[in-house]
């Protein structure tokens, strides 16, 4: 495999054959996978073998990395075949980005394994996004402290993706000096950290992803542990730090698209296999003749399908917007920022309505087996960011530019 940390970034299509492989290796034993709901140390290894995982590591102190669009690209393609991995790998390339969302891209990794198959794979969450993720940070999660030569970390924080197969964990934790943010990398492996998975009733979707709780307990941490300050509330915060969440919310719309895709195309293999096929009541209003049960189901997968090609073009307007204010580096504005929240507002507003009815309708069309993973990954994906909410934001947004757009994703 090509180390494509130390070359030119290939676009999508030098990985094409890749990802096309890795996604139908996934699609094979997805379903067994899901019911069984076990740790991903063998989805973990099957990243690592393919490339991937180096391949959406962004390093430190560099303009060479993957584009954002190529991730995206990448990130939904593995979801339509499984979506608990896109979830995992999704996060990964975002945390990976740690250090150039807070200003010391030179940081964003300290010396260790990056390339090929020993490439770290990155769990966590920045806390570094909002107003709103700082006063949950306060509210009891993790307390970092400065010592004389290094910091205490302290706390608990349940964290979606990758807790038991994570090399290294990327936390946003408030000083008890301070009040700031401090993003931190953290080894899950030093004394004072302890892990366990999630409830198996917390565990509806996403259940192959290894969701879990991490304790930290007096964990002591060098200074190069650092990896960059969020400082002062959402208003005098630097630009690129708002992006984070921002980010973080692209890719799980991208990965909540897949998941809408693979139901689509799951449920279309049942129905031409002959699988017995629930339609909705007779459409009277069918502008085209007689209805019959094969012109209801034509309407209703060309509903479907559109709702899906418009969520989808409404993303990518959002993703391009992201890659061009990434690679405006220290260049970006508030203004920048501003431009892009509100288009990820709108993104999520659509996506929220859009793939859970996707995904909820293909499951009483087709009457198949396991064809209602789709949803159950779908809603847990989609979690708190509601259509309406989102569209008070953009309503607001509109209507009192001066207000701006919040920085916390739904």
């Amino acid at each position: 495999m090509t180390d494509v940390l130390h070359s030119s970034p290939p676009g999508v299509g030098a990985w094409d054959r890749v990802v096309r492989d890795l996604a139908d290796d996934l699609a094979m034993d997805a379903v067994e996978r899901d019911r069984a709901g076990a740790p991903p140390f063998d989805e973990t290894a099957r990243l690592r073998e393919s490339g991937l995982l180096a391949a959406l590591t962004v390093p430190p102190g560099t303009e060479r990395d993957p584009s954002w669009e190529d991730a995206c690209a990448v990130v939904r393609a593995i979801a339509v075949a499984d979506s608990s991995v896109a979830e995992l790998l999704a996060r990964h390339h975002v945390l990976s980005r740690a250090g150039h969302f807070l200003g010391s891209p030179e940081r964003a990794f300290p010396p260790g394994p990056r390339t090929g198959d020993r490439a770290w794979l990155l769990a966590g969450d920045l806390g570094a996004g909002s107003v709103a993720e700082s006063a949950r940070l306060r509210h009891g999660s993790l307390t970092i402290t400065p010592i004389r030569g290094g910091y205490v970390l302290n706390g608990r924080r349940r964290l979606a993706t990758g807790v038991p197969v994570a090399d290294r964990l990327v936390l946003g934790a408030v000083c008890s000096a301070t009040g700031d943010t401090r993003v931190v990398l953290v080894d899950p492996d030093v004394e004072g950290v302890e892990t366990e998975p999630l409830p198996e009733h917390e565990r509806a979707g996403q259940r192959a992803g290894g969701a879990g709780l991490v304790d930290f307990q007096d964990v002591t941490l060098g200074p190069e542990a650092l990896l960059g300050v969020v400082e002062g509330d959402g208003y005098r915060r630097a630009p690129s730090a708002g992006l984070a969440p921002l980010a973080t919310a692209l890719m799980l719309v991208q990965v909540a698209l897949g998941t809408a895709e693979g139901a689509l195309a799951e449920a279309r293999d049942a129905i031409l296999a002959g699988h017995r096929v629930h339609l909705p009541d007779t459409l009277d209003d069918d502008p085209v003749g007689e209805p019959t049960e094969e012109a209801d189901l034509l309407h209703t997968w060309g509903e479907l399908a559109t709702s899906l090609h418009v969520a989808s073009t409404v993303a990518d307007r959002a993703g391009a917007a992201m890659g061009a204010a990434l690679r405006r580096g220290v260049r970006l504005t508030a203004a920048d920022r501003a431009e892009v929240a509100v288009l990820v507002a709108t993104t999520e507003a659509v996506v929220a309505e859009a793939v859970p009815r996707i995904t909820a309708r293909v499951t009483e069309l087709a009457d198949t087996p396991d064809l209602d993973r789709h949803w159950r990954n779908a809603r847990l994906l989609i979690g708190r960011g509601s259509a309406a909410r989102r569209f008070r934001d953009i309503g607001s947004h509109f209507l009192y530019p001066s207000r701006g757009v919040p920085a916390d994703p739904g």
